[in-house]
């Protein structure tokens, strides 16, 4: 008998658990409808302002790099 309370009680988890994931989904699905998605001409822009970020920030580390490393160069020769 304890093995059958026990196998119920286990059914009932995974049967909660299912429960949970549905609602999970449903809630998810609900706020996918509220999201408002960026026009092709938005996203062209952001990507090329992240884009030019990117190679702006490139160009100044290594810039960084090559000084620190001549500086380290010279104070070690």
């Amino acid at each position: 008998m304890k093995k059958n309370a026990e196998a119920e009680l286990q059914k009932q988890g995974i049967m909660q658990k299912l429960t949970d994931l549905r609602v999970f989904f449903d809630q998810a699905k609900v706020e996918l409808k509220k999201v408002v998605w960026p026009d092709k001409q938005e996203t062209i822009s952001t990507s090329s302002a992240v884009l030019l970020l990117v190679v702006v920030m490139a160009l100044f580390l290594g810039v960084v790099d090559l000084v620190l490393t001549k500086i380290i160069a010279a104070v070690l020769s």
